[in-house]
């Protein structure tokens, strides 16, 4: 468990690593790369590389801090793996919900074995939901992610290697979008983003643009650093307001962010204020 880079999230859990592909934007997969160098480096855990593999003793990591922190949850997998165990992946929510003091972000491209872990569960007030889309041929897992009743959904559009079309956002309350990155990153076409972005205004959801990772928006490739994440003349960083939830009687946040869809002001810092009356 350690601070991140990532911009979106605080800290990140790893209570499980490892994984394989299942679609195209897991082509260049960092966590991959990550995971090599660290079996080179004789790591802890990484023994095998990136084979999946979980890690009990890294279950109770996150009641070590009392900071309210929003924890990315397995950066270095995915935790609606098809090895991952329904008892073990119970008491990773179990730890989520003895922790009312942070917030939990967890990322799937599994959105079959989201929906059916949480047909039988409620997912704990402060977890976040999310799935990863890179094109249109992935959009269906929106449409998963939708039947889950969680406190906050949201999509990753990174890497994205496609334009994805038309979005229904409905009872999504935020999107991440960003290119990619590497020695063998693919560029990413700017109308792709603006598509998103235009879609996100229109239909009041929390848009935030990461990077425009290798390749720039002028078609160059070079170090992501210099490329930055300028879109359309500013940096786009809304993320949704969830600040009013009671965690510790774990009150569901469908009261702030899907009943008042249409109660939307939109505050200075860039996050949208979803008003409760």
């Amino acid at each position: 468990m350690k601070t991140t880079k990532i911009e979106w999230t605080e800290a990140t859990w790893n209570p499980s690593i490892g994984c394989s592909k299942v679609s195209a934007g897991c082509k260049n997969c960092y966590a991959e790369i990550m995971a090599r160098r660290l079996q080179a480096m004789g790591a802890a855990g990484y023994e095998n590389g990136f084979e999946f593999k979980i890690l009990p003793e890294r279950l109770y990591q996150p009641a070590s801090v009392k900071k309210p922190t929003k924890f990315f949850v397995n950066s270095m997998s995915d935790l609606f793996h098809e090895k991952m165990p329904f008892d073990f992946l119970d008491r990773i929510f179990e730890t989520i919900k003895n922790t009312p003091q942070h917030h939990y972000q967890i990322l799937t491209k599994r959105e079959h074995i989201l929906q059916k872990y949480f047909s039988e569960r409620v997912a704990p007030a402060n977890v976040w939901l999310g799935v990863t889309v890179e094109n249109e041929n992935e959009k269906h897992r929106i449409d998963a992610l939708k039947n889950i009743e969680v406190s906050v959904r949201f999509v990753s559009i990174e890497p994205l290697i496609g334009d994805v079309g038309t979005l229904n956002l409905d009872g999504i309350h935020w999107v991440i979008v960003g290119g990619e990155s590497g020695v063998s990153a693919r560029p990413m076409n700017p109308e792709w983003v603006i598509n998103i972005q235009k879609q996100c205004a229109e239909q009041k959801i929390a848009f935030f643009f990461k990077q425009w990772g290798t390749w720039g928006e002028d078609g160059v490739k070079r170090n992501k650093k210099m490329n930055g994440s300028i879109l359309l003349g500013k940096e786009w960083k809304e993320e949704p307001i969830v600040e009013n939830i009671d965690f510790q009687t774990h009150r569901t946040i469908k009261d702030f962010l899907i009943v008042q869809n249409d109660d939307f002001t939109f505050t200075q810092n860039n996050h949208y204020d979803h008003t409760h009356q």
